[in-house]
């Protein structure tokens, strides 16, 4: 059933709908996590429950209760906080149903659960941080890097560890901002943070450990950096695993999702950015400052035009094409 079928049906019950809590299905197809569902149940509130003569089948109103072939009717488990109300239905929490989902240990969730994560913190990008906050977890980490495409330049990776009240609206993945957001919100940053740490890795490290080690390399001297101010508690990283002696959590898509790694994001990208206008100036007939080192067909051009210069990355293809040209 999708939406629209959903709510058509609903107008056909003969109950106090004010009363009913739509859950499961029905909730994700209303609050548009998902387009169609055959797992629907409406529940009713522990009062209304108490009030109905099961027996009989006669609710409170003293109507008739009548079963419909997708509708079941039980007691309800959930506190009213963990309802919200979409066009008029109640229905459950999405943070609720996310940890019921997580629980199930379904594969066939695995989708959902990726997508209501995902929603949910683009709605509240605090949501790890406040779990750990609930621990008395202080002082926490976000980590992430940029520059692993480009074919010039060091790996930078950032870490940022914000107070709990710390807010600052529009704050997300720094490739979705506009550079001059991305500049107010590092000035902001740099700022406003409890501490910050900056890793640099030599595009020479990179050949010499690929990319992937080279970016795991940036996040540890980041966060080491940030652990001579401050006693850092735990970690929370963009998809990178780290071997660290204190707790951390590596988070797919952790730049969108937690406002740490999304602070991390935007410190490491406007740092590098620099870096590549400083290279500008040096060599304006490469274009750093348009591409930043990234393989565009103007980049490839420039490279093939005026050759190679100190700080390219000699195990990239484009680059290893040149040298090859060269031999």
């Amino acid at each position: 059933m999708n939406k629209e079928e959903i709510l058509k049906k609903l107008e056909e019950l003969e109950l106090d709908k004010e009363k009913y809590i739509i859950i499961s299905g029905a909730s994700l197809v209303l609050q548009e996590i998902i387009e169609t569902t055959s797992d629907i149940d409406l529940s009713c509130s522990d009062s209304y429950y108490e009030k109905v003569d099961w027996d009989k089948k006669i609710g409170n109103l003293g109507k008739e209760i009548k079963y419909n072939d997708v509708f079941e009717i039980s007691n309800n488990l959930y506190d009213e906080e963990n309802i919200v109300e979409v066009n008029g239905y109640k229905l459950m929490n999405l943070e609720l149903c996310l940890e019921l989902k997580k629980k199930m240990n379904n594969s066939k969730n695995k989708k959902i659960i990726e997508k209501l994560d995902l929603y949910l913190c683009s709605i509240d990008n605090k949501r790890y941080e406040k779990e750990l906050y609930k621990q008395n977890i202080k002082y926490i980490g976000g980590v992430d890097e940029v520059g692993r495409g480009p074919l010039i330049g060091p790996v930078v990776a950032a870490c940022c560890v914000l107070d709990e009240n710390f807010e600052l609206v529009g704050l997300t993945d720094s490739k979705k901002l506009t550079e001059k957001k991305r500049d107010l919100f590092y000035d902001y940053l740099i700022k406003n943070s409890v501490a910050y740490g900056i890793g640099i890795v030599s595009p020479e490290r990179i050949d010499e450990i690929n990319i992937y080690e080279a970016s795991r390399e940036a996040m540890m001297i980041a966060i080491k950096e940030v652990q001579k101010k401050i006693p850092l508690e735990h970690v929370l990283s963009d998809a990178m695993p780290l071997d660290l002696n204190i707790p951390n959590t590596p988070i797919i898509k952790g730049d969108i999702k937690s406002i740490s790694i999304a602070a991390a994001s935007v410190i490491a990208k406007v740092t590098r950015d620099r870096m590549m206008y400083d290279l500008d100036k040096l060599y304006p007939e490469y274009g750093f400052k348009d591409h930043k080192g990234y393989p565009t067909k103007k980049h490839i051009e420039a490279i093939n035009k005026y050759g190679l210069i100190d700080g390219y990355r000699k195990t990239y293809g484009p680059v290893k094409e040149v040298l090859e040209v060269k031999k």
